[in-house]
């Protein structure tokens, strides 16, 4: 009888294990099912964030219901004596939840805190040369992406970011474009994919724009994409997730094979939010 019990309660626990996301969600569900965004921060999005105005209804409920849900699982705290209101939270969540829009709770599951500066923030670093000599120095950032859970970003820049809506950059979507790369365990520029996109498949698409790139630069050719995503496949992925949503004609015209590999890894098309936009 004893054994019996065992063998169920191990039963038990595998399926628990396994489904542990949708167990996690139903739970979700009831605790969040009669929370929503109130009038005022709907007003604060459609004033801050240009791209919401853009989304259809359907979208944009999706998306106000994952603000609703990071901001009672995420804590966004401010630095160096910057205090965090209603209306700050709400655009940082707007941004980082409009990348995953059209998936499920969880979102972002490392992701625990994001860190809020007034503006662009200096860094202690420190570094060894071939001598072994040992040298400090600070750098100015404007945002982290650490791979433990902890976003660092500058409100400043994360206010422009917005208010420039089709200028490529924006430092939400590139610093939690890094923690969806860094759900693989690794920072390499591929994030994990859907069962329908194979790794060798992205592997070859996205290696081969990042070092069109790469060569665009070296020989001062034109191109879509900011120069820091050459820096390496990590930045690449970032710069193009920016580019992805805020240039989506020009990324298109230029890549047009990442551009439906990256509509695919996404599941939606920024295409569809610049009705106006040219180039």
């Amino acid at each position: 009888m004893v054994n019996v019990i065992l063998i169920f309660l191990l039963i038990l626990f595998v399926v628990a294990y396994w489904r542990i996301n949708d167990i996690q969600r139903f739970f979700w569900q009831r605790k969040y099912q009669q929370h929503s965004l109130s009038a005022q921060d709907k007003e604060i999005l459609r004033r801050y964030m240009p791209i919401y105005r853009q989304l259809s209804n359907e979208e944009q409920s999706r998306l106000e219901s994952h603000i609703v849900w990071f901001l009672g699982e995420k804590r966004i705290l401010g630095k160096d004596g910057l205090t965090v209101n209603r209306p700050m939270g709400l655009i940082v969540a707007a941004d980082a939840c409009l990348l995953v829009i059209n998936q499920s709770w969880p979102l972002y599951p490392n992701v625990k805190e994001v860190l809020l500066y007034p503006s662009s923030y200096y860094v202690p670093e420190s570094s060894r040369d071939g001598a072994g000599l040992v040298s400090y120095h600070t750098t100015i950032r404007q945002g982290e992406s650490w791979p433990g859970g902890t976003l660092v970003l500058s409100w400043h820049d994360v206010l422009e970011g917005n208010r420039l809506p089709q200028d490529g950059h924006n430092l939400v979507f590139h610093e939690f474009a890094h923690q969806l790369d860094q759900q693989t365990g690794q920072t390499n520029g591929t994030p994990l994919l859907p069962k329908s996109i194979t790794y060798g498949r992205w592997g070859t698409v996205f290696t081969r724009a990042y070092q069109r790139l790469k060569t665009q630069i070296a020989y001062h050719m034109p191109h879509t994409f900011h120069p820091y995503g050459a820096t390496n496949e990590a930045e690449f992925f970032a710069v193009a997730t920016e580019t992805f949503i805020e240039k989506p004609r020009q990324f298109k015209h230029e890549e047009p094979e990442l551009y439906h590999l990256m509509v695919e890894y996404f599941r939606f098309d920024p295409e569809n939010w610049h009705p106006t936009a040219t180039f």
